[in-house]
């Protein structure tokens, strides 16, 4: 006869495989539960974010298919992807993508490089650099249209504009007062607009490449000082490939933020004069000539358009910056 105890330890000794099995399906469900219970708070804001951004773009997206003027809503008809053979064939939208492609290079390009000296400026101490950060920082923060006035008015215009009361100021101080007065945006309206976006997109340039310059190993600067080498070489062979990704991160930003700016076009030339970029031309599209299914085609290029010149600009400064780094 088989006793009790010797009965139970079988028995246990048969459920121990089942127990065993059991505990790895109970702690992924437990590690499932803690990752859900971390994922769970931020859910109402990821469907915030794809309700504001996704949603429009497809709804635009669905727009650009139909035939659809304001002044005839009756006729609104399915029309495929002739909206697109539209935009695409009309001269006004190449001549558009060209500016837009030429600010955006012009701007991001300045930008980048008066950021990084103004941060490499920054990055010394001298009295008052708070003071100096603060200010540089400032037009940054002005609202663009503000921004876009203040060239207009303060600095551009031909009768009491800055540039052009420095000009007569040093005829009178130089010479006999007879300085002329151009009206610079009429003369030049590319660089006008190109000038104040490359002011209010400076300082934005500066603050990431001066946190490159604070983020730097030191150690390695010092070593390279106490071995010989010169501020210039430094700057060539540690501190610039240091910046890269710094560089690479605001001209990506600067890119995609420049090419879809409007309100310095709008406010400075209102388009005129070979200003008009794709976002401006977009505008006339939709509130001039109330075609909103064109309207629409020519945004979604536009979105396309953002992400081809953004990577392109990205993998310009990052081809430079490894050529750079290559021949040091």
């Amino acid at each position: 006869m088989t006793a009790p105890s010797t009965v139970n330890a079988a028995a246990r000794a048969g459920d121990g495989p089942r127990r065993t099995a059991r505990r790895p399906r109970t702690r992924t469900r437990a590690r499932r539960a803690s990752t859900w219970a971390v994922r769970a708070p931020l859910l109402p804001a990821l469907v915030f974010v794809i309700a504001v951004t996704q949603l429009p773009f497809l709804a635009t997206l669905v727009l650009s298919l139909f035939d659809w003027n304001s002044f005839h809503p009756g006729s609104r008809r399915f029309t495929g992807l002739a909206n697109y053979a539209t935009v695409l064939g009309d001269s006004t939208v190449r001549e558009a993508v060209v500016t837009t492609t030429l600010l955006t290079a012009s701007v991001v390009a300045a930008a980048l490089v008066l950021g990084l000296a103004l941060a490499l400026l920054l990055d010394r101490r001298f009295p008052g650099r708070a003071l100096v950060r603060t200010m540089l920082i400032t037009p940054f923060l002005l609202v663009p249209v503000a921004a876009a006035l203040l060239w207009k008015h303060l600095l551009l215009n031909p009768e009491y504009g800055l540039l052009n009361g420095v000009l007569a100021w040093a005829s009178r101080l130089f010479g006999d007062g007879g300085a002329p007065q151009p009206d610079w945006v009429s003369a030049a309206p590319l660089i006008a607009v190109g000038a104040a976006l490359v002011w209010q997109w400076t300082p934005f340039m500066m603050l990431i490449v001066l946190a490159g310059l604070r983020s730097r190993p030191y150690e390695a600067t010092e070593a390279a000082r106490l071995d010989g080498a010169s501020e210039a070489q430094i700057f060539r062979y540690l501190t610039l490939p240091h910046l890269r990704r710094y560089l690479e991160l605001g001209a990506l930003l600067g890119s995609i933020h420049i090419v879809q700016n409007f309100d310095a076009v709008f406010t400075i030339t209102s388009g005129s004069l070979g200003t008009a970029n794709l976002p401006y031309t977009i505008y006339q599209i939709f509130y001039q000539a109330h075609e909103y299914g064109q309207a629409s085609a020519a945004g979604v290029l536009a979105v396309l358009g953002s992400l081809v010149i953004a990577s392109v600009a990205l993998r310009v400064v990052s081809s430079l910056l490894r050529g750079e780094a290559s021949r040091g």
